[in-house]
């Protein structure tokens, strides 16, 4: 169910994203959503610095992306969290992480906020898929254990498997979990 934060109706399962530009990636580029427009899949996940749940899903992340890269998914981590209430989560901060860990995705500032509002996202390990069409069709957690030798439903690449196949979604909401995220 969508919900209102702050004025901003956040996507429903099935709406389409609204388009956005001009977000620094830690490559040094800018991107919107038309750099990505012939990915078949989309796969946003809300990060931060200093989450120990976004921590411990870096290599995960980064095989999703080597696994999926040929079937048209793209990965894309998001960090929205303000570096005024948490130093670690700058921008200078993020490059570092994404050098230091060799992300092969790119790793985008949301600085003010808005594209985890047009979302609704809550924490930082919140995961979203878009379709081809820029539907949203999952949206909640990589998996369902912070540790992977506990993980026993992997729900992200279970609702990329049905996206790619062009079936619905078995499970299109699982409840994320991580660091809550704090929208100013």
């Amino acid at each position: 169910m969508a919900r209102a934060i702050e004025g901003i109706r956040a996507l429903d399962l099935a709406d389409p994203i609204p388009p956005f530009s001009g977000l620094a990636g830690t490559d040094g580029r800018e991107y919107g959503l038309g750099d990505f427009a012939s990915r078949a899949a989309l796969v946003f996940v809300f990060d931060s610095n200093r989450c120990p749940t976004a921590k411990a899903y870096v290599p995960r992340m980064i095989r999703l992306q080597d696994d999926y890269r040929d079937r048209g998914v793209q990965l894309i981590a998001v960090n929205s969290t303000d570096p005024h209430l948490y130093a670690e989560e700058s921008y200078e901060a993020m490059v570092s992480r994404a050098r230091e860990n060799s992300f092969n995705f790119p790793y985008l500032k949301d600085a003010d906020q808005s594209l985890a509002r047009s979302f609704g996202a809550t924490c930082t390990f919140h995961v979203f898929v878009l379709d081809r069409d820029r539907r949203l069709r999952y949206r909640g957690r990589f998996d369902n254990s912070r540790n992977p030798e506990r993980v026993t439903s992997n729900d992200l690449r279970d609702a990329l498997d049905d996206i790619l196949e062009g079936r619905p979604v078995r499970v299109p909401e699982t409840d994320a979990f991580g660091c809550s995220l704090d929208l100013i």
